[in-house]
């Protein structure tokens, strides 16, 4: 079975707004994590959508989903981790609870503040992770990148050609994902910027899917602003 996980579950520090997480802010007219879910209900390969949120908002997702409640893919809200890999992990333990496990299960996972995702890069994660197991979404990079590890002088300048920019979906044969997950160090785990990271330290191949420069990520307030434009200028959302 093939499921989507949408992540709601951050307080959007960096966005500085203490009335509610960005996933909330209001976008033409509803909430953000919204459109998001109704890119992903376009996708006819789900068998069903959760969407962790933060432990606070539970009740508030749970009500603004329900115009969608009885559609053809089922729809789950469920109370996320504590960190982005913790709801990730939350969701999974909810798939298994409602669907059973399976050895061939199937989980794609997106930002619930990327409005932008087209449907194309959801089925082409879906295609990845059934033939590879997984997947992340990338776009090439543009800018040349530095490393320092002091922060005040340069390390090196790779070569642009092989640094790419990370996107979501990242999408997980769920039984290799939860199996990895359990084998990380506590130390490992607190290196953790998103799941691929969780593969990568085991040495296990992650496929890449070419995403699109459209599905921003909504983490400042200039990302909102951003959105609002894109939307009047009429890219969908």
């Amino acid at each position: 079975m093939i499921f989507g996980a949408i992540l709601a579950g951050g307080v959007g520090s960096r966005m500085n707004i203490e009335s509610m997480p960005k996933q909330y802010l209001p976008l033409a007219g509803k909430p953000v994590f919204l459109h998001t879910l109704e890119k992903f209900l376009l996708c006819d390969e789900f068998d069903a959508v959760y969407i962790g949120t933060h432990p606070n908002w539970v009740d508030f997702t749970r009500d603004a989903v329900m115009p969608y409640v009885g559609s053809a893919i089922d729809i789950h809200v469920v109370k996320g981790g504590s960190d982005r890999n913790g709801t990730i992990m939350s969701i999974i333990d909810a798939i298994e609870d409602d669907y059973g496990p399976s050895p061939d299960h199937i989980i794609v996972t997106h930002d619930s503040v990327r409005p932008f995702v087209k449907l194309s890069t959801i089925k082409g994660n879906i295609e990845a992770a059934r033939q590879y197991g997984a997947c992340d979404t990338v776009i090439p990079a543009t800018d040349t990148i530095v490393t320092s590890q002091s922060g005040d002088q340069i390390d090196e300048i790779p070569p642009r050609s092989a640094m790419y920019q990370g996107q979501t979906p990242q999408s997980f044969n769920i039984d290799q994902l939860k199996g990895l997950y359990a084998s990380l160090t506590d130390e490992e785990r607190a290196s953790l910027t998103d799941a691929c990271k969780v593969l990568v330290l085991k040495g296990v191949p992650v496929r890449l899917v070419p995403g699109d420069v459209t599905n921003i990520k909504l983490t400042t307030i200039m990302d909102y602003k951003v959105a609002q434009a894109m939307i009047e200028s009429g890219v969908d959302a």
